[in-house]
């Protein structure tokens, strides 16, 4: 019991979960003053969606995960995969965008909107964040954090300063999970801007990666690649064995979430062309021809998301 009890640490992350969460209500409850009821069911449900995913990050920063993933390399990455996978998939699911949006005052918002939309001076904004939302941008800069910062020079760093451990690792794994995940997931007003084609393969090869970064630290290394974690007080556990469970748990967790989510990207591609015959077809762009019931169908999605 003693592991859940003690070694609870702190992290300057916790003032920005906090301040997140009270935006989110005001925004809350400025859109209940104009929103039917329903709608307001709607936000709250996914609002205990956005804020377990807050509470899986807190937990994975500041609870006795956070102390044993310094003796013990596989316990971190199972805080990297919370990071990077839990955490960001229950952000973009509780879809916080709007609330967010409206914890501004109505004129202050709306003078924000004018300045980033309209300003001739927000045009690098409005550049910075059209790449943002790039699909191809999302797809490789989470692929590339992941790869970077297990990477042994960035991994000792990281483990060597707090500020690159805490601001730069964990904060790129954070944001470049959420623009991820936003290429897959439903998060009104927010919507996918590729189909099931793309989303499956972004989810298979970022699987892939997943994979041969496990089997580069298992399968073909001989050794330990991290010193951090050499001859580390009370741990009998040897390095190599334990980056052996790490890349296990790299290797397991990828499937764990590829599968379910590619499963619902299926679903969702064989309901939008009609069938999975459709679906090749549209994947070697050959003409088909849609079903007045498949056209009924997208519509009647277009107008859930755009309720949402």
């Amino acid at each position: 019991m003693n592991l859940f009890l003690e070694h609870w640490t702190f992290d300057p992350m916790i003032f920005v979960v906090a301040f997140t969460i009270f935006a989110h209500e005001v925004g809350l409850r400025r859109l209940a003053a104009h929103s039917r009821p329903e709608r307001t069911r709607r936000r709250r449900r996914k609002s205990y969606v956005f804020y377990g995913g807050l509470a899986l990050l807190v937990l994975s920063v500041m609870s006795p995960t956070d102390y044993w993933a310094s003796s013990y390399f596989y316990i971190h990455m199972i805080e990297h995969v919370i990071l990077s996978f839990a955490t960001p998939m229950m952000v973009v699911l509780g879809a916080p965008w709007l609330p967010l949006m409206f914890f501004l005052p109505v004129g202050a918002r709306r003078r924000v909107g004018r300045f980033i939309y309209l300003s001739g001076g927000a045009k690098w904004l409005r550049g910075i964040g059209r790449a943002l939302r790039n699909p191809w941008v999302a797809l490789i800069s989470f692929n590339a954090v992941m790869i970077f910062w297990h990477l042994p020079k960035w991994f000792e760093l990281s483990e060597s300063n707090g500020f690159v451990h805490v601001w730069l690792m964990h904060g790129s794994f954070l944001v470049t999970g959420v623009l991820f995940w936003l290429q897959i997931l439903p998060s009104a007003p927010v919507k996918t801007t590729k189909g099931a084609i793309w989303q499956s393969g972004a989810i298979l090869g970022t699987n892939v990666v997943m994979t041969l970064m496990a089997m580069a630290m298992s399968i073909f290394s001989a050794t330990s690649w991290y010193p951090s974690y050499a001859h580390i007080p009370g741990v009998t556990l040897s390095p190599f064995a334990d980056q052996q469970i790490g890349a296990a748990i790299l290797w397991v967790c990828g499937d764990f979430w590829a599968v379910p989510v590619l499963g619902m990207v299926i679903r969702r591609g064989i309901a939008q062309e009609g069938s999975m015959s459709d679906v090749f077809d549209r994947l070697i762009h050959r003409a088909i021809r849609v079903h007045p019931d498949v056209l009924a169908r997208q519509a009647a999605m277009t107008n859930l998301e755009t309720t949402e």
